[in-house]
């Protein structure tokens, strides 16, 4: 006869499984030997446990949302280097980072600034705070969306796709900065714009400022109706500043030949001869 105390854990383990409570399935044999050796009250047991379980879907859910955003890798907010970028508020980033009251009224953010400035860091490292803030984000380049959009107007998909992409609160439209004069093109980009307006956000980078804007929509009026859809609610971030990369490439030229202060792989015994040899 069974003991009235006896855990049929094979039958927990279906129930959990029906539940669709895999943290608790995977995590109730330590937490309940942890609460018979404590002496844990019943609701102070199920409220550890349940605290788990929805930690490990917040962990499941960032996981799938890091893996749909397609984020270029390394870009975060800690290694964006705002000193260089000095007309950039770190304390606005950072409260644009969480995510509260823009992204619900489908506000936009456009970066203007010359390549390598960091814009597109910014916005990736912006995209990726608010994925760990809860936010689904698509990072993109504009030219690659483009094609798809202009693919799916070919086969009779276009709203279709752009309406899939409402679920992304923002899309990251990276590089404004090609030029065409094909009337396809900007008119699908120009209807994704208007299909997000006020609903769903916006984030683009450009090298151009909005005088230039001619040489992606050539058409002047709806050049003018694409902007003023843009800006109505909208953080501008000017970046006019050096290029990032040339400035780290100047740097790393000006630090030449001197010694390293700390050991690395291009000190290494063999290079270091190589060297040798061709100074002699």
């Amino acid at each position: 006869m069974k003991n009235a105390h006896t855990v049929d854990t094979a039958r927990l383990g279906i129930l959990l499984n029906e539940l669709r409570l895999p943290a608790i399935k995977t995590l109730w044999p330590q937490f309940t030997e942890q609460a018979d050796k404590e002496g844990w009250p019943a609701a102070r047991f199920l409220t550890a446990i349940a605290e788990h379980e929805l930690a490990e879907r917040d962990r499941r859910r960032i996981s799938r949302h890091l893996a749909e955003a397609r984020l270029p890798p390394g870009k975060t907010l800690d290694s964006f280097a705002f000193d260089a970028v000095p007309m950039i508020s770190k304390a606005q980033v950072m409260a644009i980072a969480a995510g509260d009251g823009w992204l619900a009224k489908g506000a936009n953010i456009l970066m203007f600034g010359p390549p390598g400035g960091g814009k597109s860091h910014l916005a990736a490292a912006i995209g990726l705070a608010l994925i760990e803030n809860g936010w689904r984000v698509l990072f993109t380049r504009t030219t690659d969306l483009v094609q798809k959009l202009q693919i799916a107007r070919r086969e009779l998909q276009l709203e279709s796709v752009i309406n899939k992409l409402d679920k992304f609160d923002l899309l990251i439209l990276d590089d404004l900065a090609y030029v065409t004069k094909d009337q396809a093109e900007t008119s699908v980009l120009f209807e994704l714009i208007s299909a997000r307006y006020e609903r769903k956000s916006i984030l683009i980078t450009a090298n151009q400022p909005f005088g230039e804007w001619n040489k992606v929509f050539p058409d002047p009026a709806m050049t003018l109706a694409a902007v003023d859809r843009l800006v109505h609610h909208a953080t501008i971030f000017e970046m006019n500043v050096e290029s990032y990369r040339r400035r780290s490439a100047m740097e790393a030229k000006r630090k030449r030949g001197r010694p390293a202060s700390y050991a690395t792989i291009k000190n290494s015994p063999q290079i270091v001869a190589e060297r040798q040899s061709q100074d002699e």
